[in-house]
């Protein structure tokens, strides 16, 4: 199961859990997983995949552009997943709003992109250098990977 997994971040928490995600999909799934990083790389070729899944940071309430970018390609016969870091995102009472302003939002701009699955994780907000917000929850992250896990094994 090629897997590709490409994320774009700023403070760092979207590729934390990037490779969490992959790390939980080759240890107990046997997927071989290649993680990207949207800035170093930022139209990778996914023909080779048969997974692909995007990760990307919320920044003034918005995705990074290198991930939106990832969303205009061809996805027929792909499995997509998505996932992004936002600290709305992990606080239980902004969940839901969070996943319908920017996972709901953005897939109503991509009809194309049918995901077997998306979530929206908690991030965390840095000024001046300094942490002055973080609600990431690796171990969710990772029980999610595991479902995810599940599906894609499935398809």
């Amino acid at each position: 199961m090629k897997t590709l997994i490409a994320y774009a971040t700023k403070g760092g928490v979207t590729g934390d859990s990037a490779y969490a995600i992959a790390d939980v999909l080759r240890q107990l799934y046997g997927f071989d997983v290649d993680v990207i990083d949207l800035k170093k790389t930022p139209s990778p070729d996914i023909a080779q995949y048969k997974n692909v899944i995007i990760g990307s940071g919320i920044r003034v309430g918005r995705w990074y552009k290198r991930a939106l970018k990832m969303l205009d390609n061809d996805f027929a016969g792909k499995n997509v997943v998505l996932f992004l870091s936002a600290c709305s995102a992990g606080d239980p009472e902004k969940h839901n709003e969070a996943v319908k302003n920017y996972l709901d939002a953005v897939l109503a701009k991509y009809p194309h992109v049918k995901p077997v699955a998306t979530e929206a994780f908690g991030g965390r907000m840095r000024m001046l250098g300094k942490t002055i917000e973080d609600n990431c929850d690796m171990d969710k992250i990772r029980e999610w990977a595991k479902d995810i896990g599940e599906k894609l094994k499935e398809e």
